[in-house]
């Protein structure tokens, strides 16, 4: 629609604002008129009309099997338009249209905004399977016109109002038309099951929709007034009633086709189980957290047992195999600590990866200066868990041997996301400027602990590849490359 008004018309970007208002209201409309609506705006130099919106009903057949979207029609060849844009009314005069052989009744609405009228609405309603209406339809069809009538007076979509139709009852949910005192003169079937839903024993009609809610939700005092005003219709809200172990979702829509308040719709809709699956979610995620919690402090008791096991032992090799064993499960544990904040199982690894090169770190204090360039991104729990160990591995073997004694050193850790859409991919990079590698060094047969952990968990858990070579000018560089989910993705 941006495209079409900003290409053929004249509007400005707050009249264009008022349009998308509509066109995300309309669908009740719709829903309420049993018809097809095409929003038809003038072109700039007001000799056409182009079709910038549509919109088919959920409550009946549709009069265009075509999308109209994008069309453009001369002025003149539908004097029901022209009539409803220079006049400002709707326009009802006219003969059925036939259009392959099924009658259409057309009419025009025009769209009003600030006392100008920027274009018009053609709703369409398929005559084919006409019959004496309900009472439902008739209620329909009466709440359709208050709506008509409030679109032609500038009144309706109310602004500041913006509506989440995915989330929002519609007409076929649940639907209460009420009198301009709050009084109930028709509730559908839907509606009246919701309110059963929420405890009502009774019928609803002849009885004050406010009052009837109020004592159905459970007590609050002063919010009670609140709620009944909000039940009977006087301002444009939403919100929920709960109660008996129901919940109903409701929207009021005041009525006011000719500036007075005449009544007001309310759509609602029973939301019991939406909501109770929605507290199982909760609670779901909760316990995950309070799990990796619990992970994450089991973990750091055993990291402190090694610790003091380690501070017992004479043999210096087996008191700095135990610090590796610490560092290794401090490496999961920080995974497990991000994951218990999270709502789900995915983390931002630049934080893991920060404090892990810090952990790691500790080992040489004042010696080796430790870095991150580039960013990780977001990564699943099933990823970050071993990466964290891979990252630990490699650095602590970086720390441990690529510097002598006494020497200052650089260790660098780089991460780039890239790959394609279909094949997203993780590249890291950690690269030192020690003393390099031997000759005779192979990096896949590599007998120590540690590089057998890294190409265990590379190859065999994270299905990536890994490598050392020796770097450009001097020291080390290690090569990851880790197949990932593409971080936008849920």
């Amino acid at each position: 629609m941006n495209d079409l008004v900003r290409q053929h018309t004249a509007l400005s970007d707050s009249d264009l604002e008022w349009l998308h208002m509509l066109v995300s209201e309309w669908q009740l409309l719709s829903d309420l008129s049993f018809a097809d609506l095409v929003l038809w705006v003038p072109t700039l130099d007001g000799t056409r009309y182009v079709s910038v919106a549509q919109m088919r009903p959920n409550t009946g057949p549709t009069s265009y099997q075509d999308d109209m979207v994008g069309h453009l029609v001369p002025r003149g060849r539908r004097p029901m338009l022209d009539s409803a844009l220079d006049e400002g009314r709707i326009v009802r005069e006219g003969d059925p249209e036939w259009r392959e052989e099924v009658p259409v009744r057309v009419e025009s609405i025009p769209v009003r905004r600030e006392g100008r009228v920027l274009g018009v609405i053609a709703r369409n309603t398929n005559l084919l399977t006409v019959r004496t209406p309900s009472r439902l339809e008739l209620t329909y069809l009466q709440s359709a016109s208050d709506l008509a009538q409030m679109i032609a007076a500038g009144t309706f979509p109310f602004p500041g109002q913006q509506v989440d139709m995915d989330a929002s009852p519609r007409a076929g949910d649940g639907l209460i038309r009420l009198d301009a005192d709050g009084v109930v003169q028709y509730a559908s079937p839907n509606a009246l099951s919701a309110y059963h839903r929420l405890g009502l024993a009774a019928d609803l009609v002849g009885h004050h929709l406010g009052q009837a809610t109020a004592e159905l939700a459970p007590a609050r005092g002063p919010v009670d007034e609140a709620l009944v005003k909000l039940a009977s219709g006087w301002a444009p809200r939403e919100f929920e009633v709960e109660g008996n172990d129901g919940v109903i979702q409701l929207r009021a829509i005041p009525l006011k086709p000719k500036g007075a308040h005449i009544g007001s719709l309310v759509l609602l809709r029973d939301v019991t189980e939406l909501r109770r699956r929605e507290r199982e979610l909760i609670t779901k995620d909760a316990t995950i957290r309070e799990i990796h919690h619990r992970v994450k402090n089991n973990l750091q008791t055993v990291a402190a047992l090694l610790r003091l096991q380690s501070r017992r032992m004479d043999s210096e090799q087996g008191r700095e195999a135990l610090n590796e064993a610490v560092r290794r499960v401090g490496s999961i544990a920080i995974v497990h600590e991000t994951l218990s904040q999270n709502l789900d199982e995915r983390v931002q690894f630049d934080e893991i990866a920060d404090r892990v090169l810090a952990m790691v770190a500790e080992i040489s204090p004042g010696k080796v200066t430790t870095r991150r360039t580039g960013r990780f991104g977001i990564l699943d729990a099933e990823v970050a868990t071993p990466l964290s160990m891979v990252l630990t591995e490699i650095l602590q073997n970086a720390l441990e041997h690529a510097f002598d004694q006494a020497e200052h050193g650089i260790v660098e850790v780089g991460a780039v996301r890239g790959g394609s859409r279909t094949d997203p991919r993780l590249i890291v990079t950690v690269q030192d400027n020690g003393r390099g590698l031997p000759e005779d060094f192979d990096p896949q047969r590599a007998g120590n602990l540690g590089l057998q952990i890294v190409r265990t968990l590379v190859e065999g858990e994270l299905g990536g590849t890994f490598d050392m070579v020796r770097a450009p000018e001097r020291g080390t560089r290690v090569l990851l490359d880790i197949p990932v989910r593409p971080e936008k993705q849920h």
